[in-house]
């Protein structure tokens, strides 16, 4: 996936096709390093994405699921 900009609002990933869910649970996951909030003292601060960690980790899930489906 191409993301337009190195830095990138959760609202503008989900605008670009992302669904939110997904975003919070990247946003929520243990040890991640890509994503964080503007302002962690405010509690509706937005949350912005590093976009080339996020692809990553976007990467590493998927073939996670992946190697998990049975095959014969």
């Amino acid at each position: 996936m191409v993301y337009p900009k190195p830095f990138m609002r959760l609202q503008e990933l989900n605008k670009m096709g992302l669904p939110k869910e997904f975003l919070f649970e990247a946003y929520r996951s243990k040890g991640q390093m890509f994503a964080q909030k503007i302002n962690p003292l405010k509690p509706n601060s937005p949350i912005i994405f590093e976009t080339a960690g996020f692809e990553k980790w976007r990467l590493a899930r998927c073939k996670a699921e992946n190697e998990g489906i049975p095959r014969k």
